[in-house]
């Protein structure tokens, strides 16, 4: 009896130790899922950049497979088409890659269940992940860090990773800037890059003195979770930071990429398309969730939290810029406010299309836009945005799958944004995954079940590039 006792016992000790080895995995598993970052790294500095810089062209060529499987990337302008400033074409041709043998017309006649079940969503259409999702981070285009560099001597290049698009799918550089109170003068840019340079020269006796004390803010370069002083840093050197303007330059969008902030786990974290600045004043949602309901909140919020991915504990260590409500937010918001749309010689003062400037083929798109397209359901005139969030619900047409490091699922809510001078602020939706109006349009042709006809679709990006 003793000895069957001692076995019994022995095998329950060998069961509790198991069962104690288990569930404290378990603990390390769950403990290891957090939303804070590392305040303390143990790992030095330059063993951090030379682990990254021997990792870099693998990431990068992960990234640029993905693109040329999803997208043709070849440099096709349209004729005759440019953007505000003259300077630049419009790209045009739809970009995305259909599955083999298949086409967009065949594809419009399938139902959501059963081009997911067939695996038929174009992979252009998946959420886009950022050039290294997995480490996140402002990624500028090399035209911008060069023109930075020049300037200020700050350098914006990364160690880590490079920006991914290329360049003839992005804004014109240096975007124009109109303004609300000098329509007289078209762009006050002077085809510069404003920076902590040469802002004063530029617009001194042009603003107001609380206006130019707000764009001395935006272009004055603060901490940032890739680019400050610290060892947690993604630049060679300390780094004195980022502006608005680097992102938004010229009040407008450059095309640099990012994380948002506000959602986690990493993986589910949306890839940022840059949106421009310009009509902000007509918006009344901000945030990459909208849960900011004025410019000033936004400003405030970004020095805070968001150019340290939402983290407060970071931003101390890193340098924290808290702004001052009652002046500087409102300065740099009333700057903001005054930043316009580029100039739409066709549209009459309703935001609908003069029919004596206006081409058939624009006319024809204006009546699919407002018809049969439902696009003025979300974007009505005169601005093109009715300030709320929708869900597309793109989901539906696909299995939920990690795309090098994104976990391509529900995208849930997203703004709308305005359409007025939309040809200037290629790529399109929230993440950037559409290169074209082109793809634009064929991707709420399917999302929506529209059965466009190709002519529909000419029309409306027609319509479109005159917005």
């Amino acid at each position: 009896m003793k000895s069957e006792t001692r076995r019994q016992t022995g095998g329950l000790l060998i069961i509790l130790v198991f069962l104690a080895a288990v569930l404290g995995m378990a603990y390390a598993q769950e403990a290891s899922k957090t939303s804070y970052s590392p305040v303390v790294v143990k790992e030095s500095f330059q063993d951090t950049m030379k682990r990254m810089k021997v990792a870099k062209p693998g990431v990068m060529k992960q990234q640029m497979d993905l693109l040329n499987e999803r997208y043709d990337l070849s440099n096709r302008p349209a004729k005759k088409v440019m953007m505000s400033g003259g300077k630049k074409a419009v790209q045009e041709g739809v970009r995305v890659k259909l599955p083999s043998g298949m086409t967009w017309a065949k594809l419009a006649d399938m139902t959501p269940d059963q081009i997911r079940e067939k695996d038929l969503w174009p992979g252009g259409f998946f959420p886009l992940p950022h050039p290294n999702h997995p480490e996140g981070g402002m990624v500028f285009p090399q035209f911008h860090i060069d023109e930075i560099k020049k300037q200020e001597g700050r350098d914006l290049t990364r160690f880590d990773l490079d920006f991914d698009l290329p360049d003839h799918f992005l804004p014109e550089f240096p975007p124009p800037i109109y303004l609300t109170t000098r329509t007289d003068l078209g762009d006050v840019s002077q085809g510069k890059l404003v920076t902590i340079m040469n802002y004063y020269e530029l617009f001194n006796g042009i603003l107001n003195p609380k206006q130019l004390e707000g764009l001395r803010l935006l272009v004055t370069p603060f901490p940032q979770q890739q680019f400050n002083q610290t060892e947690d840093r993604r630049s060679e050197l300390p780094s004195r930071g980022v502006t608005c303007f680097d992102c938004h330059a010229n009040g407008h969008s450059n095309g640099a990429t990012h994380l948002v902030g506000d959602i986690r786990p990493q993986e589910l974290r949306h890839r940022l398309d840059i949106p421009p600045l310009r009509g902000v004043n007509i918006q009344r949602l901000f945030g990459s969730q909208r849960a900011l309901k004025s410019i000033e909140d936004f400003t405030e919020f970004e020095q805070r939290a968001a150019y340290f991915d939402g983290d407060p504990v970071i931003a101390t260590k890193k340098g924290i810029n808290i702004l001052e409500r009652g002046s500087q937010v409102h300065f740099m918001a009333e700057f903001q406010s005054i930043l316009d749309f580029p100039p739409a010689p066709k549209l009459n003062i309703y935001g609908k299309l003069n029919p004596k400037k206006a081409t058939e083929s624009e006319l024809r798109g204006q009546e699919v836009f407002f018809g049969k397209a439902n696009c003025a359901v979300c974007h009505p005139a005169p601005y093109y945005t009715d300030n709320l969030m929708h869900n597309l619900k793109a989901e539906r047409f696909f299995k939920p799958r990690m795309i090098n490091g994104r976990m391509a699922s529900a995208d849930g809510p997203i703004k709308t944004f305005p359409l007025r001078g939309i040809k200037d602020s290629p790529p399109y939706l929230h993440d950037g995954r559409l290169l074209t109006l082109e793809d634009t349009v064929e991707f709420f042709n399917l999302i929506q079940e529209l059965r466009l006809t190709e002519k529909e679709k000419k029309d409306l990006v027609a319509f479109m590039r005159s917005l």
